[in-house]
């Protein structure tokens, strides 16, 4: 099972943004750890039954194939005060997301469906079904 913490798992254009994000995060006077890019079917499988078939609480909607994750897209952070996660700190993630966006990635808190605070991600204007038909965003900066 690969769930990866390395920005190197990620698509170049989104590696760069995601770089990006945690300079100015750094600037701003932000730590931020990244806590997932990354994952394989295996691994999306595993979160998607947990709540469900496995103990714990639900973490995900998307089934293997049908996380931003499985395609190299998208990555999870959390904010870091005095060496701890800041996980329920709403306004810290609320000032990461602004600066997610103003490096070009699109914030997850904003989602209407699931929000998800520590999500980011970069499609380039493709969909899953995009990604799925085999779409890719090598064209895209």
């Amino acid at each position: 099972m690969i769930n990866s913490r390395n920005l190197g798992e990620l698509l170049p254009a989104v590696k760069a943004r995601a770089e990006a994000f945690i300079a100015e995060c750094k600037r701003q006077g932000i730590e931020v750890l990244i806590t997932s890019t990354y994952r394989d079917h295996e691994s999306q499988a595993a979160l998607y039954a947990q709540g469900r078939t496995e103990p714990g609480s639900k973490v995900t909607n998307a089934k293997p194939g049908q996380s931003w994750h499985n395609w190299r897209v998208a990555f999870d952070f959390v904010p870091i005060v005095n060496g701890k996660a800041q996980w329920g700190d709403a306004a810290l993630f609320k000032r990461c997301g602004a600066i997610a966006e103003s490096v070009g990635l699109e914030w997850a808190g904003r989602w209407k469906s699931f929000p998800e605070m520590a999500h980011c991600q970069f499609t380039g204007g493709l969909m899953l079904a995009d990604f799925q038909a085999g779409k890719t965003l090598e064209a895209i900066a």
